[in-house]
């Protein structure tokens, strides 16, 4: 593991809360807002009774939230995901296969899943990944269905939502096979410990921080954050559960990705990349962290298979929510 593969997304000298809101032409905002364009970037809204979505939509956007990612557990929620998505131009999503799902799995699914993702409103594969915690499928079936979903993930040069309970040495025998050697992941609600963090980071991955971090008890949640570089970190509430601090017990909302926000300030680890850029003209905000950033991304792309790039050439023009990744809910099962 190279310590400069890790530093050199490292936040410039003479950045922090001040600098980036300076950046962006607004401030950090106050306690019961955030500044213009702060992302939910994994938040389950198809989880919430539906009566319930829409409100929960009006409060995150009344206290500034700009964009949000709802990521699948299943395949047969896919359509009704992707309905709700156009129905909001600020509403993305990732199609997958829960790891508590994965028994679900058939042959044919990764050609369904490939046709589901070529709708311009999925941004993302998943939310797939290990859960060796409440094993609700074998593990065996867990590690071959995120692995199906993986290669779908590159061959369509898309990032992949990750999700890893109790499971840290195999997910990270996978992420080592040189198959993968390329995926771009988001590690949601991460809270693997800061061995398990130093190697993602080394490896280009993102990290979601959800309101596990005001938990008084969550030492193993927050010690990542002294080396978490601010271009790979993203903010996310996991709704409709880890409802942070002051909103603990109660279920979670999009509203409350604020509350995360603002103790990341707080604690001087405010992510760059948590507040995009207020876009006009209603196509989705832009995370960018700096030029370098920008320039590894065109790079990259670069790199990515045709397969991905002629998926999407009969769409229109639109640019995702999040440039590399971003960035777990059934009604009746505990998923997050």
């Amino acid at each position: 593991m190279s310590p400069a593969s890790v530093s050199r997304w490292r936040r410039p000298a003479n950045s922090g809360p001040a600098a980036d809101a300076a950046g962006a032409g607004g401030d950090v905002g106050t306690a019961g807002t955030a500044r213009a364009g702060v992302i939910d970037s994994h938040c389950h809204l198809q989880s919430l009774p539906a009566g319930e979505r829409e409100r929960a939509l009006d409060e995150a956007r009344q206290r500034g939230v700009r964009g949000f990612l709802v990521p699948a557990t299943r395949l047969d929620e896919s359509e009704d995901v992707l309905a709700f998505c156009h129905r909001h131009p600020d509403v993305w999503c990732a199609l997958g296969v829960h790891p508590h799902e994965a028994a679900t799995w058939r042959a044919g699914d990764a050609k369904r899943l490939t046709a589901l993702l070529a709708d311009p409103r999925a941004v993302a594969v998943g939310e797939c990944g290990l859960d060796f915690h409440y094993d609700h499928a074998p593990r065996a079936v867990q590690l071959e269905v995120m692995r199906e979903q993986w290669r779908l993930a590159l061959d369509l040069g898309l990032p992949v939502v990750v999700h890893n309970r109790d499971s840290n040495e195999a997910m990270l025998g996978a992420l080592r096979e040189a198959a993968f050697a390329g995926i771009a992941a988001d590690f949601h609600s991460f809270a693997g410990g800061l061995a398990m963090a130093e190697e993602l980071l080394a490896r280009g991955c993102y990290l979601g921080l959800s309101g596990m971090i005001t938990f008084p008890k969550a030492d193993n949640v927050r010690e990542i954050l002294g080396i978490l570089p601010a271009e790979r970190a993203l903010v996310e509430t996991d709704t409709p559960y880890l409802a942070p601090v002051p909103y603990r017990g109660q279920p979670n909302r999009p509203a409350y990705v604020v509350e995360i926000a603002h103790h990341l300030a707080a604690v001087g680890t405010q992510p760059q990349d948590v507040f995009a850029s207020a876009r006009p003209d209603g196509r989705p905000p832009k995370i960018i962290a700096s030029p370098e950033h920008a320039v590894a991304l065109a790079q990259r792309s670069e790199r990515l298979g045709r397969a991905g790039r002629q998926r999407r050439d009969h769409a229109p023009a639109e640019e995702h929510l999040f440039e590399q990744p971003p960035v777990r809910g059934v009604v009746g099962r505990t998923v997050g």
